[in-house]
């Protein structure tokens, strides 16, 4: 197989026929050929073609072609020789999403982000966006969003893409029968689909317990826990966190913490305000949850406090944003440092927390040992990465960490994030990083859809 970048052109003629440049047909080895199959995603027709003299790669598209495969636009693109004299271009990325379908923000508050994985990547492939709803499955097409040059929405028909990344927002519509069903299809025609769900906290703390390595940085968590399993982790630890295991954005978290002589307190948050209630007893506490979300007290995990490091009496904890680079390795593209509010139960920004450099929080705890423990961290990270895509069985490409690390320096994963959001890359010095996440994105789909230079593996 061969790889090769090169300039499309549209002609009007209307019959099927592909013009090709001397430098291309010597570097796709088609010289002395007189037919080709060309193939957009999974869309492929016969061809003839017909070498002309042009300096550098050309392909110049009869109309007749550029409508039968459905060729979104003319300009760059990756040429790849296969067997059987078939050529593909592209390749065509398809970014999964959902949002209300207005002319000005189609996707909601994913519109931006969107806006710029299509402006990067059309650089360097044909991508688009689309909504479950936009997929024909007996034309096997989709009515996907491109970007203009000026920077607005067009639709256009395409084929099924060569990959899809999926950004679905919503837990309760991702395990809905229809994506499922939309998954399962994409599978079966063998077009890889990476980020295949929202993690479920439960699900990730099993997976990793399979992994003794692994397992180490992670705290002591049950799920669905007892009132019996709850007392005894409050009188071991003397304070833990109770968290729902599909909960995100730490809605719904509590911290729970056990003073012998002084009796048992809750801090959460409710109605934007943080609550502190104080129980004289384990009884009295339950009943408070149990009020709160049902008798069973299903669906929450209970989990081990961490006594992590502070700022100013506040602790800190860090979000690793991880991605799966061009050569199909995970690395660490961005960290954000996370101070928690005066009384918040969680470090999160929307709970009156603050965003530091990982830099300038671990040089306020650390001094001149911040970059080894960063370094400790970083690495840390990679193995939980590694081991948790050895342990889930579906294509990933991101993940999102939440780490700790405590006051004896110890390192502690307390969550794991399919579908990290991208908070931490407003920080005026997380720019570039943010950037970075962008590209890693775009060259992973070039490798799971086999659109990769032999100089860049």
């Amino acid at each position: 197989m061969s790889l090769t970048f090169c300039n499309v052109h549209f002609t009007k003629q209307p019959q099927r026929v592909v013009y090709v440049s001397g430098a291309l047909m010597k570097s796709l080895k088609l010289t002395g050929k007189k037919n080709i199959r060309l193939r957009l995603g999974k869309d492929a027709i016969p061809t003839m073609i017909k070498p002309i003299k042009r300096a550098g790669n050309h392909l110049f598209l009869a109309t007749g072609v550029k409508s039968a495969i459905k060729v979104p636009k003319s300009g760059g693109i990756y040429l790849r020789n296969l067997q059987n004299d078939e050529v593909q271009l592209g390749p065509l990325v398809g970014v999964l999403t959902d949002g209300p379908a207005s002319s000005n923000q189609p996707f909601g508050s994913r519109t931006g982000f969107i806006k710029q994985l299509l402006r990067e990547g059309s650089n360097k492939c044909y991508i688009f966006a689309f909504m479950p709803r936009d997929i024909n499955w007996q034309q096997e097409q989709v009515y996907g969003y491109f970007l203009t040059a000026g920077g607005k929405f067009e639709r256009k028909m395409v084929p099924l893409p060569d990959v899809v990344y999926n950004r679905l927002p919503s837990r309760r519509a991702e395990t809905s029968p229809y994506i499922n069903q939309l998954r399962e299809r994409f599978m079966r025609k063998k077009i890889p689909y990476f980020n295949w769900s929202f993690f479920n906290k439960s699900d990730i703390y099993r997976l990793l317990e399979n992994d003794g390595a692994a397992n180490r940085y992670v705290p002591e968590t049950h799920s669905n826990p007892s009132s019996e399993k709850m007392r005894e982790m409050l009188d071991h630890h003397h304070f833990v966190y109770y968290k729902p295991s599909a909960g995100s954005l730490g809605h719904g978290i509590y911290r729970l913490t056990y003073l012998p002589k002084k009796g048992y307190f809750a801090r959460y948050r409710k109605g934007g305000k943080n609550v502190l209630l104080r129980f004289t007893t384990f009884e009295s506490l339950m009943r408070m949850l149990r009020s709160r979300h049902g008798q069973g007290l299903q669906n929450y995990i209970v989990q081990q406090g961490i006594r992590l490091i502070e700022i100013e009496g506040c602790p800190i904890d860090f979000r690793f944003h991880m991605h799966k680079n061009g050569s199909n390795q995970w690395i660490v593209v961005g960290i954000g440092a996370k101070k928690a509010g005066r009384g918040s139960v969680t470090t999160h920004l929307k709970n009156g927390g603050a965003l530091l450099t990982p830099g300038q929080a671990l040089g306020r705890v650390f001094g001149g040992r911040a970059d080894e423990v960063l370094q400790r961290a970083k690495s840390t990270a990679i193995k939980l990465a590694e081991s948790l895509e050895i342990q889930h069985r579906h294509l990933l490409g991101e993940i999102g960490f939440d780490l700790g690390i405590d006051q004896d320096e110890d390192i502690w994963m307390f969550e794991a994030n399919a579908k990290p959001g991208r908070s931490i890359f407003r920080h005026p010095s997380l720019r570039a990083e943010g950037k970075a996440s962008i590209e890693h994105i775009l060259e992973h789909c070039l490798y799971l859809s086999k659109f990769r230079r032999r100089d860049e593996m």
